[in-house]
């Protein structure tokens, strides 16, 4: 009777670490981390403008590739740690891009289109990309490096959530965003 106990309880305490966040599936099959966030208090250009603020705040790890008056899009590298008890190194970089899209009352932003690529060391000590070719995170593998492969998508919804939380936070401040001025019409009397 101690035995049933002991396995019924170690079956439940192993469901219940399995079950650990993912990424959703978008329509086109890739990984996606989506969000919409209503915000009443902000409107749409300000919305815009702080998305822009913000990109240009991450410095070197996001370029904007596009942006309209109601949306941004831009494509960003995350790097993925590796820890192994208390000392980590980088295994590799995750390839991703952004969209955020906003209208007056709510905004909604998502990440998709993820690669990885892994990292090795090089011979003086430094962790560089192995290959500038990615592997999209949503590819299936071998039952040898299942594990492996495991840990890199759960490390990648981890960065991506706090990425996904960090621009909720900073376009959601209070922050004075300076919105571009137009500057004032000149006549020109040669052309009319």
């Amino acid at each position: 009777m101690r035995y049933f106990f002991l396995l019924i309880i170690t079956l439940l305490s192993t469901i219940l670490f399995a079950q650990e966040k993912q990424f959703a599936t978008g329509d086109n099959g890739k990984f996606i981390y989506y969000k919409v966030v209503d915000s009443q208090k902000v409107s749409r250009d300000i919305i815009v403008q702080r998305t822009k603020d913000f990109v240009t705040a991450q410095k070197k790890s996001i370029k904007i590739v596009s942006d309209t008056d109601s949306s941004v899009s831009a494509k960003g590298t995350l790097v993925i740690d590796k820890t192994v008890l208390v000392v980590g190194h980088p295994s590799g970089e995750l390839n991703y891009n952004l969209v955020v899209e906003a209208r007056n009352g709510k905004y909604r932003f998502w990440l998709t289109d993820f690669e990885f690529i892994p990292y090795q060391r090089n011979r003086y000590g430094n962790f560089v990309a192995t290959t500038n070719i990615g592997t999209p995170l949503e590819t299936k593998v071998d039952k040898l490096t299942a594990g492996q492969w495991k840990d890199i998508q759960a490390t990648a919804y981890a960065k991506v959530e706090k990425l996904g939380e960090s621009l909720k936070v900073f376009l959601a401040s209070d922050a004075a965003v300076k919105l571009p001025v137009k500057p004032a019409g000149t006549i020109s009397t040669k052309n009319w």
